[in-house]
Protein backbone atom coordinates (compact mmCIF):
# COMPACT_ATOMS: atom_id res chain seq x y z
CA UNK A 1 0.00 0.00 0.00
CA UNK A 2 2.92 2.34 0.56
CA UNK A 3 3.16 4.95 3.29
CA UNK A 4 0.27 5.60 5.61
CA UNK A 5 -2.26 5.98 2.81
CA UNK A 6 -5.15 3.54 3.18
CA UNK A 7 -7.09 3.12 -0.08
CA UNK A 8 -10.76 3.98 -0.11
CA UNK A 9 -13.13 1.09 0.38
CA UNK A 10 -15.66 1.28 -2.43
CA UNK A 11 -18.93 -0.62 -2.00
CA UNK A 12 -20.58 -1.62 -5.28
CA UNK A 13 -23.16 -4.15 -6.43
CA UNK A 14 -21.63 -7.56 -7.04
CA UNK A 15 -21.31 -8.36 -10.75
CA UNK A 16 -20.27 -11.45 -12.66
CA UNK A 17 -16.84 -9.90 -13.26
CA UNK A 18 -16.23 -9.94 -9.47
CA UNK A 19 -16.99 -13.64 -9.01
CA UNK A 20 -13.47 -14.98 -9.51
CA UNK A 21 -12.22 -12.80 -6.64
CA UNK A 22 -15.35 -13.50 -4.54
CA UNK A 23 -14.77 -17.24 -4.96
CA UNK A 24 -11.11 -16.84 -3.97
CA UNK A 25 -12.22 -15.20 -0.71
CA UNK A 26 -14.98 -17.79 -0.24
CA UNK A 27 -12.45 -20.64 -0.51
CA UNK A 28 -10.10 -18.90 1.92
CA UNK A 29 -12.67 -18.33 4.67
CA UNK A 30 -15.34 -21.02 4.38
CA UNK A 31 -14.88 -24.80 4.60
CA UNK A 32 -17.81 -25.30 2.18
CA UNK A 33 -17.71 -22.35 -0.22
CA UNK A 34 -20.52 -21.47 -2.58
CA UNK A 35 -20.18 -22.47 -6.22
CA UNK A 36 -19.84 -20.18 -9.20
CA UNK A 37 -23.26 -21.37 -10.35
CA UNK A 38 -24.89 -20.53 -7.02
CA UNK A 39 -23.54 -16.99 -7.18
CA UNK A 40 -24.67 -16.65 -10.79
CA UNK A 41 -28.15 -17.77 -9.78
CA UNK A 42 -28.29 -15.25 -6.95
CA UNK A 43 -27.09 -12.43 -9.21
CA UNK A 44 -29.68 -13.39 -11.85
CA UNK A 45 -32.46 -13.20 -9.25
CA UNK A 46 -32.87 -9.45 -9.00
CA UNK A 47 -36.12 -9.32 -7.00
CA UNK A 48 -35.47 -9.14 -3.29
CA UNK A 49 -31.70 -9.61 -3.53
CA UNK A 50 -28.71 -7.46 -2.71
CA UNK A 51 -25.17 -8.69 -3.26
CA UNK A 52 -22.31 -6.27 -2.70
CA UNK A 53 -18.54 -6.22 -2.96
CA UNK A 54 -16.04 -4.07 -1.11
CA UNK A 55 -13.18 -3.04 -3.35
CA UNK A 56 -9.87 -1.31 -2.85
CA UNK A 57 -8.89 -0.24 -6.32
CA UNK A 58 -9.67 -3.21 -8.55
CA UNK A 59 -9.23 -5.77 -5.73
CA UNK A 60 -12.33 -7.28 -4.15
CA UNK A 61 -11.56 -7.45 -0.42
CA UNK A 62 -14.97 -8.51 0.87
CA UNK A 63 -18.54 -9.21 -0.06
CA UNK A 64 -21.98 -9.66 1.47
CA UNK A 65 -25.45 -10.64 0.36
CA UNK A 66 -29.03 -10.93 1.43
CA UNK A 67 -32.44 -11.93 0.21
CA UNK A 68 -35.75 -10.45 1.26
CA UNK A 69 -38.77 -12.74 1.49
CA UNK A 70 -42.14 -11.66 2.88
CA UNK A 71 -40.68 -8.64 4.64
CA UNK A 72 -37.80 -10.52 6.28
CA UNK A 73 -34.21 -9.96 5.17
CA UNK A 74 -31.96 -12.99 5.44
CA UNK A 75 -28.25 -12.17 5.41
CA UNK A 76 -26.92 -15.06 3.35
CA UNK A 77 -23.20 -14.33 3.35
CA UNK A 78 -20.58 -11.92 4.68
CA UNK A 79 -16.86 -12.46 4.14
CA UNK A 80 -13.64 -10.48 4.10
CA UNK A 81 -10.34 -11.65 2.64
CA UNK A 82 -8.02 -12.80 5.45
CA UNK A 83 -5.39 -10.15 4.64
CA UNK A 84 -8.02 -7.42 5.00
CA UNK A 85 -9.84 -8.56 8.13
CA UNK A 86 -10.10 -6.39 11.25
CA UNK A 87 -10.33 -3.21 9.16
CA UNK A 88 -14.12 -2.76 9.53
CA UNK A 89 -14.83 -3.85 5.97
CA UNK A 90 -17.60 -6.19 7.16
CA UNK A 91 -19.07 -3.24 9.09
CA UNK A 92 -19.12 -1.16 5.91
CA UNK A 93 -20.75 -3.98 3.95
CA UNK A 94 -23.42 -4.54 6.61
CA UNK A 95 -24.26 -0.83 6.73
CA UNK A 96 -25.05 -0.79 3.03
CA UNK A 97 -26.64 -4.24 3.04
CA UNK A 98 -29.11 -3.41 5.82
CA UNK A 99 -30.04 -0.13 4.18
CA UNK A 100 -30.65 -2.10 0.98
CA UNK A 101 -32.86 -4.49 2.97
CA UNK A 102 -35.03 -1.56 4.02
CA UNK A 103 -35.13 -0.28 0.43
CA UNK A 104 -36.31 -3.78 -0.59
CA UNK A 105 -39.18 -3.61 1.92
CA UNK A 106 -37.78 -5.60 4.83
CA UNK A 107 -38.98 -4.86 8.33
CA UNK A 108 -36.57 -7.16 10.16
CA UNK A 109 -33.44 -9.18 9.44
CA UNK A 110 -31.99 -12.54 10.37
CA UNK A 111 -28.81 -14.53 9.91
CA UNK A 112 -27.01 -17.62 11.12
CA UNK A 113 -23.51 -17.55 12.55
CA UNK A 114 -21.24 -20.30 13.83
CA UNK A 115 -21.54 -20.72 17.59
CA UNK A 116 -17.74 -20.48 17.81
CA UNK A 117 -17.51 -17.24 15.81
CA UNK A 118 -17.65 -14.77 18.70
CA UNK A 119 -16.14 -11.94 16.66
CA UNK A 120 -18.93 -12.09 14.08
CA UNK A 121 -21.52 -12.34 16.84
CA UNK A 122 -20.15 -9.16 18.41
CA UNK A 123 -20.27 -7.40 15.05
CA UNK A 124 -23.88 -8.44 14.45
CA UNK A 125 -24.81 -7.38 17.98
CA UNK A 126 -23.61 -3.85 17.19
CA UNK A 127 -26.25 -3.82 14.45
CA UNK A 128 -28.96 -4.84 16.91
CA UNK A 129 -29.01 -8.57 16.14
CA UNK A 130 -29.80 -10.70 19.18
CA UNK A 131 -29.66 -14.49 19.56
CA UNK A 132 -33.07 -16.05 19.02
CA UNK A 133 -32.24 -19.75 18.86
CA UNK A 134 -29.80 -22.49 17.95
CA UNK A 135 -29.79 -24.68 14.85
CA UNK A 136 -28.10 -27.87 16.06
CA UNK A 137 -25.52 -29.34 13.69
CA UNK A 138 -26.30 -26.69 11.06
CA UNK A 139 -22.85 -26.55 9.47
CA UNK A 140 -22.27 -29.63 7.36
CA UNK A 141 -18.46 -29.53 7.46
CA UNK A 142 -18.17 -30.16 11.20
CA UNK A 143 -21.78 -30.33 12.49
CA UNK A 144 -21.24 -27.11 14.47
CA UNK A 145 -24.32 -25.36 15.78
CA UNK A 146 -25.52 -22.08 14.31
CA UNK A 147 -26.74 -19.22 16.43
CA UNK A 148 -29.83 -17.70 14.78
CA UNK A 149 -29.88 -13.95 15.28
CA UNK A 150 -32.63 -11.42 14.53
CA UNK A 151 -33.01 -7.67 14.55
CA UNK A 152 -36.45 -6.07 14.37
CA UNK A 153 -37.80 -2.75 13.13
CA UNK A 154 -35.01 -2.11 10.63
CA UNK A 155 -37.22 0.36 8.76
CA UNK A 156 -37.76 2.47 11.90
CA UNK A 157 -35.98 5.81 12.41
CA UNK A 158 -34.28 4.41 15.53
CA UNK A 159 -32.57 1.72 13.44
CA UNK A 160 -31.35 4.27 10.91
CA UNK A 161 -29.95 6.30 13.82
CA UNK A 162 -28.11 3.15 14.98
CA UNK A 163 -26.64 2.75 11.49
CA UNK A 164 -25.67 6.42 11.39
CA UNK A 165 -23.83 6.05 14.74
CA UNK A 166 -21.96 2.97 13.47
CA UNK A 167 -21.07 4.81 10.27
CA UNK A 168 -19.89 7.87 12.20
CA UNK A 169 -17.45 5.65 14.13
CA UNK A 170 -15.65 4.71 10.91
CA UNK A 171 -12.35 6.54 10.45
CA UNK A 172 -13.19 7.17 6.80
CA UNK A 173 -16.56 6.86 5.14
CA UNK A 174 -17.18 4.19 2.55
CA UNK A 175 -17.51 5.25 -1.04
CA UNK A 176 -20.76 3.94 -2.53
CA UNK A 177 -21.12 3.33 -6.24
CA UNK A 178 -24.38 2.22 -7.79
CA UNK A 179 -25.94 0.78 -4.64
CA UNK A 180 -29.65 1.08 -3.74
CA UNK A 181 -29.11 2.85 -0.43
CA UNK A 182 -26.81 5.56 -1.82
Amino acid sequence: MGGDRVPDVVITPMRRRHLRQVLRIDHAVYPRPWTFGLYLGELATTDGRSYLVAREGSEVVGYAGLMVIAGDAHVTTVAVAPAHQHRRIATRLLLVLLRDAVALGAGRATLEVRASNRGAQRLYSRFGFVPAGIRRGYYVDNREDAVVMWTDDIAAPAFERRLARIEADLVRPSVLQGVRSA
